[in-house]
C-alpha cells in the first residue's frame, strides 16, 4: 500500500466510505453508531428505548410517554394515583366530638321545639298533633336524609355519617337502628355519648355497634 490514496481505509470501513468507520456502524452511514442503536437513528439508543422515539426511555414507560413513569402509576397520568376511597384510608381524618355534639343539638332542637309548643296550648288534639310532627320530622331529618350521609344539623356543621367499612352512607333502616342503639349511650351516666372525647375513631357505643363514623365532608 503506497503511504497516500484517494481514500484512505480505516478499521472495519471500506475504502471510498462517506465517513469513518466505528464499531457496530457499517460505512456510510449517516451518523456515528452507538451500541444498541441502528445507524442513522434520529437519536441517541437508551436502554429499553428503541432508537427514533420521542422521549428518552425510562424504566417501566414506553418511550414517547407524555410524563415519567412511576411504580404503580402507568405512563402519561397526569397526577398520582387517588388514595382509596374507604374510612380506612388515613387521609381521612375523624369528626371530633364537638361538631358531632352540634350537629346532634341542631336536629333535635327543632323536635323539642315542636312538642313544647303543643305541650304549652294544653289541648289533647294539640300536643298528639305535635308529637305526630316532630316524630315525622325526626324520622326524615334523622333516618332519611342521615342515611344518606347528611341531616340537617350534619350538613351545618360540615360532617357526614358514613359505613366504616365502605365509606358510603348506610341508609335509613341501619341509620334507624344507630339512633335507637343510642340508647345504650345514655345508659351509665351517657358515658357513651362522651366516648368520642378519647376514643381512636370518634366512635359512641352506637357507632361500634352498627360499625359507622362520622367524617368531615
Amino acid at each position: 500500500m503506497t503511504d497516500q490514496d484517494d481514500h484512505s481505509g480505516q478499521y472495519d470501513q471500506p475504502p471510498g466510505a462517506s465517513g469513518p468507520g466505528q464499531y457496530g456502524q457499517p460505512p456510510g452511514a449517516s451518523g456515528p453508531g452507538q451500541y444498541g442503536q441502528p445507524p442513522g437513528a434520529s437519536g441517541p439508543g437508551q436502554y429499553g428505548q428503541p432508537p427514533g422515539a420521542s422521549g428518552p426511555g425510562q424504566y417501566g414507560q414506553p418511550p414517547g410517554a407524555s410524563g415519567p413513569g412511576q411504580y404503580g402509576q402507568p405512563p402519561g397520568s397526569t397526577g398520582t394515583a387517588a388514595p382509596y376511597p374507604g374510612i380506612k384510608s388515613p387521609a381521612i381524618p375523624y369528626t371530633d366530638w364537638f361538631h358531632r355534639a352540634g350537629g346532634y343539638l341542631l336536629d333535635i332542637v327543632p323536635v323539642l321545639i315542636i312538642v313544647f309548643i303543643g305541650a304549652i296550648t294544653r289541648t289533647s288534639f294539640v300536643i298528639v298533633l305535635a308529637y305526630l310532627v316532630a316524630l315525622a320530622f325526626w324520622f326524615y331529618n334523622r333516618c332519611i336524609l342521615g342515611g344518606q350521609g347528611q341531616s340537617f344539623g350534619k350538613r351545618v356543621m360540615g360532617i357526614k355519617l358514613v359505613s366504616e367499612e365502605t365509606g358510603r352512607p348506610i341508609g335509613t333502616l341501619m341509620t334507624f337502628a344507630r339512633d335507637l342503639c343510642h340508647i345504650l349511650d345514655s345508659l351509665a351516666c351517657y358515658i357513651g355519648w362522651l366516648f368520642p372525647l378519647w376514643d381512636a375513631k370518634r366512635q359512641t357505643f352506637a357507632d361500634k355497634i352498627v360499625r359507622t363514623v362520622v367524617v368531615p365532608v
